[in-house]
């Protein structure tokens, strides 16, 4: 039992270091942190079983990946663009900006303000010698930066599709939302072979601004991603975040979000659904510093075939955070005697005037439901599918209208 972790952690390390003797030199406003990053991935060991966060997560299959990095990438097959959408398409090498006309309210932040500004999210700057997160700052050629000055009517759109490339890419996203501003964000992260995806999402969310944000993950069974979103929040702001993933041979996200002083709203909605032998893996984290925040999280997992569901969300009340109010919910469904759900719900308190709740379930396709719909004429088969769609779409509403486009509950149905 402790041979397999220390092999598998091995081939990682290996996996690192030919990826890093074929990078490029660090140049840009990443520059730094990439040289920064580097160093430090060089020595840091890869994680494995035998470490508590990554206790379900097994990352071996990542070392089956070629380790280089994917330096073009096609157009994906995309929707329509509407007029109420704007969409950037991420490249390796490219300059996904390039072209593009911003609406208003978005502007680019310049070199200075990046290097000032990047990586110094709280949540980050506390996560030094995370793997998943050091990884990205190594190899993340460009970083997307943008500022949010008051309400930006259209959606901002970034798509990635790392198609049938072979190797790795990374992505770096950095949004400062000024006070009072408002913007909705859908990123779409896809692939179609083996490859890792690896990107990061850091925001600073003033007083009074809110974010809408959507991540819908469509991948491979050979593909994986490591997907990190880090949001620090002010008081009055809002922030409701919405994910839905699927398809990925190994797949881990990690939101990661803390209330500075308090006095914010912070709401969470998640979907992953896994199938033969595919690990999906949410590791949240929500933080309150201050008084009389809010926090409203639901995280739904499908797990068919011998596909693997880990959640393991914490909240952390310490004593400064009075009047808190957060509830925190775990469902999961069952449609194979071979598939596994692990959830952990943790909250961690201190303060003694708050109203916190957790609560988890792991069940199957209610058959009183199903009984009902057939007795309705509904076959069997067509009664299980409408179950599955009222329980996933509980979360795919929540994605930005601009996600409509992609389908994605016929997508997520498809592949159940």
């Amino acid at each position: 039992m402790v041979e397999a972790p220390i092999k598998h952690r091995s081939a990682l390390n290996n996996w690192r270091d030919k990826l890093l003797d074929r990078l490029e030199p660090p140049s840009g406003p990443m520059a730094d942190l990439q040289a920064i990053s580097r160093n430090q991935l060089e020595s840091l060991p890869a994680p494995d079983c035998s470490q508590e966060d990554w206790r379900f997560c097994d990352l071996a299959p990542i070392a089956e990946i070629e380790p280089r990095q994917i330096f073009s990438l096609i157009k994906p097959a995309a929707p329509v663009v509407t007029n109420q959408v704007t969409r950037v398409v991420i490249g390796a090498d490219q300059d996904p900006l390039a072209g593009v006309v911003l609406p208003e309210g978005l502007t680019l932040l310049n070199e200075t303000e990046l290097k000032q500004s990047l990586g110094n999210n709280s949540n980050l700057a506390t996560s030094k010698g995370h793997w998943p997160l050091e990884l990205n700052q190594a190899i993340a050629p460009r970083v997307i930066g943008l500022r949010v000055r008051g309400k930006v009517e259209e959606t901002l759109e970034l798509v990635c599709d790392a198609g049938n490339n072979r190797g790795v890419i990374a992505v770096h996203v950095l949004l400062i939302l000024e006070e009072k501003s408002k913007l909705e964000l859908l990123q779409v992260q896809l692939s179609a072979g083996a490859n890792l995806t690896s990107v990061v999402v850091e925001v600073q969310l003033q007083k009074g601004a809110q974010l809408q944000h959507g991540l819908l993950a469509l991948g491979h069974p050979q593909s994986a991603l490591l997907a990190h979103l880090s949001v620090d929040q002010e008081p009055t702001s809002e922030l409701c975040q919405a994910s839905v993933c699927q398809g990925w041979g190994v797949m881990r996200h990690e939101p990661h979000l803390n209330q500075l002083d308090g006095g914010a709203h912070t709401e969470l909605r998640a979907l992953q659904l896994v199938n033969s032998n595919q690990l999906a893996d949410t590791h949240s984290c929500v933080r309150f510093n201050g008084p009389e925040g809010a926090l409203d999280q639901l995280h739904k997992a499908v797990a068919a075939g011998n596909g693997r569901s880990v959640f393991n969300g914490v909240v952390q009340v310490p004593r400064e955070a009075q009047r808190t109010n957060a509830a925190q919910l775990s469902r999961s469904l069952l449609l194979s005697d071979r598939a596994r759900i692990d959830t952990k719900p943790e909250l961690k308190i201190v303060a003694d005037d708050v109203k916190c709740a957790h609560g988890a379930t792991v069940s199957r396709l209610q058959q009183d439901a199903l009984f009902y719909l057939q007795s309705r004429g509904i076959a069997p088969p067509q009664a299980a599918q409408l179950l599955l769609r009222a329980f996933c779409d509980e979360v795919i509403c929540m994605l930005p209208t601009a996600a409509h486009a992609w389908q994605p509950l016929t997508r997520l149905l498809d592949a159940v």
